[in-house]
This record gives C-alpha cells, sequence and structure tokens, in this order.
C-alpha cells in the first residue's frame, strides 16, 4: 500500500476524531474524572477506550449532544489498545466512561475499586457493541481463501493484533481456535491448528487499528478482524475483501461508567445503549446489541441491504467457559496456551 494511502488512513481516522465535540487525548493521573463546568455550564467529560471503536463513540457524541442530557458536555478521549488502557485506568488515567474490547479489561477497574460491581447487570449485560471476527484479504482475493482452513496454508501472511496489549487479538485467536472445535475437532487439533496458523504470522501490532494499517500498508496478505473494522476501512476508501467464515467467534465489547464519574457520563450510556445510538453504531459496521434497533443499508459491508449475514456456527465466550477462565487456559503468561505457542513458533512480540 502507498505512502499516499496510509496518509489518507490517518487523515480519516484523525477527520473521525474531529466528530466529536472534543477529542484531545487525555494523558493526566488522578483516576476516575471528577465533575469538570466552566462559567458557560459546559461539562467535561473523559472518554478510555480501545481504539476500534473510536468513529462510532465520535458519531454518538455527536447525537448526545443534541439531546437535553447532551448539551453542553464536551469530551477529553484516549484511544489504544484495550489493556493497556485499562491499566492506565487503573493507574491513574482520568475516566468517566470506559469503552474496551474484554469483559476482564473493565473487571480490572471492579478489583481496584473504580467501577461498581453491578456494572452488567442490565438488559445486554454490560455490552454496548457487537461484531465478528473475519478474515480480510486482498482485492480480488488472490489466494483463493474461502476459510479457516485455507489460512495455514504456504503462502499466507497473517496480520493480527498483538494479544499481550490487545483485546482484538484475543478475540482473533480464540475464533481461531474454537472454529476446530465447532467443527467437530479436538483440542488437541485445535491447538495443532493454532500452531500452524501462528507460524503464518508475520506481523502483531499493538492494537486492532494499528493492525488494520499494516494491512493496508502491505505486511501481510491476510488480516484477521472484527467486521466493523473491515466495513469502516472500506467506508473510507479502501479497497480489498473480507469473509464472514461460516464458524467465528461473537465479538461482544463492553462499556462502564465510573463510581466517581460525571452523572452525565451514565446519560451517555443510556444514550448509546438506545436505539438511537445503536443506529450510529451500526452506521459504522457494529452489529446492534439493543433489540429493534433499525439497522438499514450499511456502506461498505459486503451486501450493504444485508450487512449482517448470520453464521452458521457463531460461537461465544461463554461457549469457552467465560472470560475468567479462558484468560487462565489461553492468556496466563506462564501456563497459557498462547504464549506457549508463541514462544514456539517464535511469535513472542
Amino acid at each position: 500500500m502507498s505512502n499516499t494511502t496510509r496518509r489518507r488512513v490517518l487523515q480519516v481516522a484523525a477527520g473521525a476524531i474531529a466528530l466529536g465535540l472534543t477529542a484531545t487525548l487525555s494523558g493526566c493521573v488522578g483516576g476516575a474524572a471528577q465533575p469538570a463546568s466552566d462559567a458557560s455550564g459546559s461539562t467535561t467529560l473523559h472518554l478510555v477506550s480501545f481504539s476500534v471503536p473510536k468513529e462510532a463513540n465520535n458519531a454518538a457524541e455527536k447525537k448526545f449532544a443534541e439531546t437535553p442530557e447532551g448539551k453542553g458536555v464536551v469530551w477529553e478521549q484516549s484511544y489504544g489498545a484495550s489493556g493497556d488502557q485499562s491499566r492506565a485506568v487503573a493507574n491513574g488515567l482520568k475516566a468517566d466512561y470506559v469503552n474496551f474490547s474484554l469483559g476482564g479489561d473493565v473487571t480490572r477497574l471492579v478489583k481496584a475499586g473504580l467501577v461498581a460491581e453491578d456494572w452488567k447487570a442490565g438488559p445486554t449485560k454490560g455490552i454496548v457493541a457487537n461484531s465478528v471476527v473475519v478474515i480480510a484479504v486482498q482485492k480480488g482475493n488472490p489466494l483463493g481463501i474461502k476459510g479457516w482452513d485455507d489460512l495455514i496454508k504456504p503462502g499466507v501472511k497473517i496480520i493480527t493484533p498483538n494479544p499481550a496489549s490487545s483485546g482484538s487479538a484475543r478475540w482473533n485467536i480464540l475464533a481461531a481456535y474454537q472454529q476446530v472445535i465447532a467443527n467437530g475437532g479436538t483440542e488437541a487439533e485445535a491447538k495443532a491448528y493454532l500452531t500452524k496458523f501462528f507460524n503464518n504470522v508475520v506481523a502483531l501490532p499493538g492494537s486492532g487499528r494499528d493492525a488494520t494499517n499494516a494491512f493496508l500498508e502491505g505486511s501481510g496478505n491476510v488480516l484477521i478482524s472484527y467486521e466493523n473494522e473491515a466495513i469502516l476501512a472500506r467506508q473510507s476508501g479502501e479497497d480489498f475483501d473480507y469473509i464472514v467464515p461460516e464458524a467465528t467467534l461473537k465479538i461482544e465489547n463492553p462499556g462502564a461508567v465510573l463510581k466517581d464519574a460525571n452523572p452525565k457520563a451514565k446519560a451517555y450510556l443510556d444514550f448509546v445503549l438506545s436505539t438511537a445510538g445503536q443506529e450510529e453504531f451500526v452506521k459504522k459496521g457494529f452489529r446492534p446489541v439493543v433489540e429493534g434497533t433499525p439497522v438499514g443499508t450499511v456502506e461498505g459491508a459486503n451486501d450493504p441491504a444485508n450487512p449482517f449475514p448470520v453464521p452458521s456456527k457463531l460461537f461465544t465466550i461463554a461457549d469457552l467457559g467465560g472470560w475468567t477462565a479462558v484468560n487462565d487456559k489461553f492468556f496466563d503468561e506462564k501456563s497459557g496456551i498462547v504464549p506457549q505457542i508463541q514462544a514456539a513458533t517464535g511469535k513472542s512480540q
């Protein structure tokens, strides 16, 4: 991918940030954000999030500003890899509202006393956006990739984020592993598949957004990604194909308000979980979590009129035992399946 194209991708992302009322990165220390209002009555809210939903949040913030609850709200935002962002908040980065890739990244803040234990008591169980793991390929699909089995063939160069920092990476890796089980394979066969998968990995960028940019630059010929990330890139003018595998993992991204947050942060979360808020996420390629949300046409999808096909074998993190069990089994630094495979294949970035 040319430097011109890369600059365009970064410009699109920067322009999307500007859709928010403000989008200043917050690097201040001090735990949960305290209510902040100026003489004109405006209120500053601090949003800390993983990188992928940046454009969706910016669009939702703009619509929220048109409501009585959102009037006068301005934003200070920080985006990055989900695990890194969660640890930053635990260590003092100001936040009123957090939007992470993994439930465990919110749980870290519960353990730190920053988020209430009942944060997922609502109808969506704390989830603010859904997606599925997809396979992005070069335009025209020159390698003829149809599904997971094709990814372990010679000549395939896979890009997926680094599971040490990125929640997106964990969804991707679990999808690659569990699809073997969903198709009748054993755990031993799933581990063997994942080993072959990592043998074909050529880059492990720090976040889901960094992985997308690496793929667009031509660092590899296959990207494992969120469906919404693929749709957004195509909305931004990028020209590549993506495949929704017959067996794939449902991605569930949580959002939560900190205990000491400005009350308007809870109003924003409520807006995100309304059909009006979910419509903004849908437009950016996310699958809605609220029943009755209008979908309509989603540009950038394989079929804009039917943007969210239902895979024949769609499994969830609950099917793998939940995040506590998954993190112990797959991602524990000493005993986890993934770190062991990364070490064995020399892919421990």
